[in-house]
């Protein structure tokens, strides 16, 4: 048999294998199986057709000429199955299911710390306060030198070396040592439930203007957000900027009830509806705790599905202003089917739509790298820099239209276009910033040389209005830009100092004042903002 034949034969095995794995084995697994819907998978009507698989696979494990890992074969098929669906159906493997669902839920076996990788050095960045890693008497500003005895120093560590030696199972201890200024110190630190918030930031941008940035949609997000809403209402606050640019979603339940805290009672929020799903709809209830405050939602070209279910609610209803620029365009609803060995599947069920009727899902018809990079796109035609005005004459179909409830008219079909358009300024976005983001450079810089030297600000604010970067910074820039082969001049960094500045601005800030001090220090000068706030008075 020809190399051609049999390599023609392994593949095709892959794909049959990936059948009975992926369509039978899985729902058959019930015992070990969290999600009940995997029954879902049975009535493919393929009937006794699993028989002839298993043999193929029994076949080739028992006369093929090599050996043949039919799991990573497996694991193939199913991503090229998936690749001619959707771009958003997913096989997840076990590491990358569990850390997906430890993401979203916001809870973890760890010791709650933050770190970067300086020079294949763990520099702690951030300790959580009254954590593991704080009880035990580990400070931000330690260089960890060793985990459990294994150096960790000098080694090329990965970020998911680091987090498979630091997380383990609650109650079990690891031994961490570090060096803190010239001394060396060990510390054993037991590892508990580590609980992160959903709320990036949220604090008062004047006396009556609250901030609250929300990047990612997990199960605690809408108490979360109750959590931070109810602290800024007792400081004054009347009206709420909220910040969604950025956000990728996430769980549907986590948008409806973010959603419920700004609507009135029985208020359509949105609705789902799939070929296999029946229409779902998803009404506010009476408990909304800002039902009556001026509300702006900010949004981007990278604010996506959850994010634009809360965002289409608040402008279908009239509830609030969008600003910012058109979303992505996300209007698929996945749910996770769970394997016996860790693995999940991801799988479109449903699409979602606004309480007008929209489909905000943009089209993926020409393959999921277009579709990717549809946002690179924007980019290049001009779109984030425009004014905004004709986009939709350009974007949308105008064949079907869709209404708010005073008759505003609203498109479907390519993401959600704000009600004031604010442009992106990308003067100084140019590629020595970029080449300089990527390698981790500003971050070098903060870490190697503003903090190693001891510059110190009392408080964000003060940061903020101080901080500038000096000529010998900007030569320390060229120097560390160098040693990571990224080749940059002065009249280069000139072109985006300002940009350069603000992020290295904002990351000092994280350093010393934790999340809310980097969207302060971000968020000083920021357009949208600004006319966020004309809008509010």
């Amino acid at each position: 048999m020809g190399s051609f034949t049999r390599k023609n034969l392994w593949v095709a095995a892959g794909y049959t294998a990936v059948l009975v794995a992926g369509l039978f084995l899985g729902p058959k697994l019930a015992t070990e199986d969290r999600n009940s819907r995997n029954g879902s998978f049975l009535p493919f009507g393929l009937g006794n057709r699993a028989g002839k698989v298993e043999q193929v696979i029994k076949i080739i494990n028992d006369n093929y000429v090599d050996s043949v890992k039919i799991d990573t074969v497996q694991d193939m098929a199913i991503q090229e199955i998936l690749r001619h669906l959707d771009p958003h159906s997913a096989y997840l493997g076990p590491t990358e299911a569990r850390q997906l669902t430890e993401d979203l839920d916001g809870n973890f076996d760890g010791i709650g710390i933050e770190y970067y990788i300086l020079n294949d050095t763990l520099l702690i960045t951030s300790v959580n306060p009254g954590g593991p890693a704080h009880k035990a008497g580990l400070k931000h500003g330690d260089k960890i030198l060793a985990i459990n005895r294994q150096p960790v120093s000098g080694i090329r560590i990965t970020a998911k070396k680091v987090v498979e030696q630091i997380r383990g199972k609650k109650g079990t201890p690891v031994e961490i040592l570090v060096k803190r200024d010239t001394t060396r110190k060990n510390f054993s630190v037991l590892r508990e439930r580590i609980t992160i918030s959903s709320i990036d930031a949220a604090y008062l941008l004047n006396e009556q203007t609250g901030y609250i940035k929300i990047s990612k949609f997990g199960a605690r997000t809408d108490e979360d957000f109750l959590e931070k809403l109810q602290k800024l209402q007792r400081q004054g606050m009347k009206y709420l900027v909220l910040d969604l640019r950025d956000n990728g979603g996430g769980y549907l339940s986590a948008a409806t009830g973010l959603a419920d805290e700004f609507l009135g009672d029985s208020q359509l929020i949105v609705y789902t509806q799939g070929l296999h799903e029946p229409r779902t709809d998803y009404f506010a209830s009476s408990k909304g705790s800002f039902e009556d405050g001026k509300l702006v939602v900010l949004i981007n070209e990278n604010t996506a599905s959850a994010s634009e279910i809360v965002a289409g609610a608040v402008q279908d209803l009239e509830r609030g202003t969008i600003i910012g620029r058109r979303s992505f365009g996300k209007g698929l609803v996945q749910e996770q089917f769970d394997f016996g060995d860790g693995s999940a599947l991801n799988l479109t069920i449903a699409r979602y739509y606004t309480a007008s009727g929209r489909s905000i899902q943009k089209s993926y018809k020409k393959g999921n790298d277009a579709y990717y990079n549809e946002v690179g796109e924007r980019y290049k035609n001009g779109e984030v820099v425009s004014d905004g005005k004709n986009l939709a004459d350009t974007l949308y179909d105008k064949k079907k239209t869709f209404t708010t409830k005073s008759g505003k008219i609203l498109y479907g079909g390519g993401g959600i276009m704000p009600d004031i358009y604010v442009p992106a300024d990308t003067s100084g976005y140019n590629g020595t910033y970029h080449a300089l983001a990527s390698k981790g450079v500003m971050n070098d810089m903060v870490f190697n040389h503003l903090v190693k030297d001891g510059l110190r600000f009392s408080s964000t604010e003060e940061l903020v209005k101080s901080f500038k970067l000096t000529e010998p910074d900007v030569k320390k820039i060229i120097q560390l830009a160098a040693i990571k082969n990224v080749r940059v001049n002065e009249k280069q960094i000139e072109l985006s100092r300002k940009e350069i500045e603000a992020q290295i601005r904002a990351l000092f800030a994280r350093y010393y004042f934790g999340d809310e001090g980097y969207y302060k220090a971000l968020n000083f000068g920021d357009q949208a903002i600004a006319r966020s706030l004309e809008v509010l008075k």
